[in-house]
């Protein structure tokens, strides 16, 4: 059974589409603000989100963002606007599709089918250096064995893992977790969140081979720029 997030602050509009959902064979769980969605996204696994871009304590475009750093599922907006910039800043934020209220139930039910049928089709698995990484179930292993990272930990992995052939900034970083955490994180505390995450990824976290550093400029995964 397939399991949709529902991030929604109308109580009338989320009622009759937990409703309608469950009646077409999906589990759904339900927030209604933007710090709960956060709070439920670290305690449990989707297969897409419905997500209202208007929320009492923040917006969508946010949500949307943790939700990709931390499980990269489908993301279809809710939205009451049908202006373009809406649109736009909702698909450049990594939204799959988008769906103007009010909708057609059938319409959206079709909707959330084409973006479960396009995310079958693509590859969850990171394998590198005996790590592999599943974005689907949010389950990491090292050599065969699972290994337990903390949310902030599995974010900053994600960037990477969501950024293979990229140099990844301290200051991209930065601003990655700070807006993942929703907590102050400076220059150090991103050296120790880097070094903690080797200590659990790395063979030899002395001599990285995943988590690369290019001097002077950020990290990276491994390839073929100057790095140690």
């Amino acid at each position: 059974m397939k399991k949709i997030f529902l991030v929604e602050d109308d109580k009338t509009i989320s009622k009759n589409l937990m409703l309608l959902l469950q009646s077409e064979g999906f589990a759904v769980n339900h927030a209604s603000t933007q710090g709960e969605a956060v709070s439920m996204l670290a305690n449990n696994k989707y297969d897409i989100a419905l997500v209202d871009i208007s929320l009492p304590d923040g917006n969508g475009f946010a949500v949307c963002t943790e939700i990709k750093q931390m499980q990269n599922i489908p993301v279809i907006f809710l939205t009451a606007s049908g202006d373009e910039a809406s649109v736009v800043t909702g698909l450049n934020m990594g939204a799959d599709d988008y769906i103007t209220k009010p909708f057609r139930p059938r319409e959206l039910v079709a909707r959330i089918g084409a973006a479960l049928r396009k995310t079958e089709c693509l590859p969850v698995i990171f394998d590198r250096n005996g790590l592999s990484v599943d974005t689907a179930s949010g389950i990491v292993k090292k050599n065969g064995k699972e290994v337990f990272l903390s949310a902030l930990e599995y974010r900053l992995l994600l960037v990477f893992v969501n950024n293979p052939k990229n140099i990844i900034t301290r200051d991209r970083l930065l601003d990655e977790l700070w807006d993942a955490a929703g907590e102050f994180v400076n220059n150090n505390t991103l050296t120790v969140y880097i070094k903690r995450l080797r200590e659990k990824i790395e063979n030899n976290p002395a001599k990285p081979q995943i988590i690369l550093t290019v001097h002077g400029t950020g990290y990276r995964l491994g390839g073929s720029c100057d790095s140690e």
